[in-house]
C-alpha cells in the first residue's frame, strides 16, 4: 500500500489512521459531507415561501376568508415538507455512500475525487435505504427493550453500510455479514461510538458558547435575539457536518480490519490487487444466534 498498511490494528492504531485519513484528505470528505449543507439550503429556499404563504390564508381566516383555502395551503406545505425529507435523505444516502467509497479508494493505496466517489452510488440509493431503514428498526427495537442491547446491536452492525456497498449485498446479508464481522469486537465498536460522541458534543459545545452569551446580551431585542438563535441552529449543524465523517471513516476502517483479521483480507488483496475490494464468503452468523 502507497500510504497504509493493511495489518490487525489495534484500537488506538485504528483511530489514528482515521484522523490521518480525515487530516489529509480533508477537503474530499468534506466536499461529500457538503452534500447535506446543500440540501438544507434547498430545503430552507423552498419551504420559507410556502411558509410565509400558508400563513397569510390561515390570519386571513378570522376575517371572513374561506377555511378550504387556508386548508389548502396546509396541505400543500405539509407536501413540501415530505419533499424536503426525501431530499435530505437521499443526501445522506450520498454522503454516506461516498464516503464509505472514497476511504476504501484511499485506505487501498488508491486515489479518488469527489466526483468519483459519488458516482459510484449510482444504482446504489435503494439498497443502501433498505439497509440503512432495517439498521434504525433492529436497533430501534432493541433500543425499546433496554437501552443496552440497543448500543450492543449498533455496536454490532456498525459496519453494515460498508458490507452492504463493498461487497455488493442487500440489506438483510449487510446486517448479518456486519453481526459476523464484529463477533468478539464489540467493545471496540462502542469505544469508536463513544469517541465519536464525544467530539461531535464538544465541538456543539465549542459552538454553543460564543453564540450563548451573544444570545444573553441580545436577551431584550428579539430580533438579535432571533438572529442569535438561527446562528447556533446553523452552527451546530456545520458542526455536525464536519463530525459525521469520522464515524463513517472510522466504521469504514474497522470494516477492513476485521476482514484482515478474521479472513486474511491483506493476503487476498496481494494475490489479486486488481480486484479491489474482493467479495468475502458469506457469514453463517445471523442476527438470531
Amino acid at each position: 500500500m502507497s500510504t497504509l498498511d493493511l495489518r490487525p490494528l489495534s484500537i488506538g492504531e485504528l483511530l489514528d489512521r482515521t484522523f490521518s485519513l480525515y487530516r489529509r484528505h480533508f477537503i474530499l470528505f468534506v466536499g461529500i459531507s457538503q452534500l447535506l449543507v446543500l440540501a438544507l439550503q434547498l430545503v430552507q429556499i423552498v419551504l420559507t415561501p410556502a411558509q410565509v404563504a400558508v400563513a397569510r390564508p390561515a390570519a386571513s381566516e378570522f376575517q371572513g376568508a374561506s377555511p378550504i383555502l387556508a386548508a389548502g395551503g396546509a396541505v400543500g406545505i405539509f407536501m413540501l415538507a415530505i419533499a424536503a425529507i426525501v431530499v435530505y435523505l437521499v443526501a445522506y444516502l450520498f454522503s454516506q455512500g461516498g464516503t464509505v467509497y472514497a476511504v476504501s479508494e484511499l485506505y487501498l493505496g488508491r486515489t479518488t475525487t469527489i466526483g468519483q466517489s459519488l458516482s459510484r452510488m449510482r444504482g446504489e440509493l435503494l439498497s443502501l435505504f433498505g439497509v440503512v431503514f432495517l439498521n434504525g428498526l433492529v436497533t430501534g427495537l432493541c433500543f425499546l427493550l433496554l437501552v443496552i442491547p440497543g448500543i450492543y446491536m449498533a455496536c454490532r452492525l456498525c459496519v453494515c453500510i460498508p458490507a452492504a456497498l463493498l461487497e455488493n449485498l442487500g440489506p438483510r446479508e449487510s446486517l448479518e455479514r456486519s453481526f459476523g464481522l464484529t463477533k468478539d469486537n464489540a467493545g471496540r465498536a462502542f469505544l469508536i461510538f463513544l469517541l465519536y460522541v464525544v467530539i461531535l458534543y464538544a465541538a456543539i459545545f465549542l459552538v454553543d458558547i460564543p453564540i450563548g452569551i451573544g444570545a444573553q446580551s441580545a436577551a431584550h431585542d428579539p430580533a438579535m435575539l432571533r438572529v442569535w438563535t438561527a446562528l447556533m441552529q446553523i452552527g451546530n449543524f456545520v458542526a455536525g457536518v464536519l463530525v459525521t465523517p469520522i464515524l463513517t471513516i472510522a466504521s469504514s476502517i474497522f470494516y477492513f480490519d476485521l476482514r484482515v483479521r478474521k479472513e486474511a483480507f491483506d493476503l487476498q488483496l496481494m494475490m489479486n490487487p486488481l480486484g479491489g475490494g474482493v467479495p468475502a464468503p458469506r457469514s453463517a452468523t445471523t442476527l438470531l444466534s
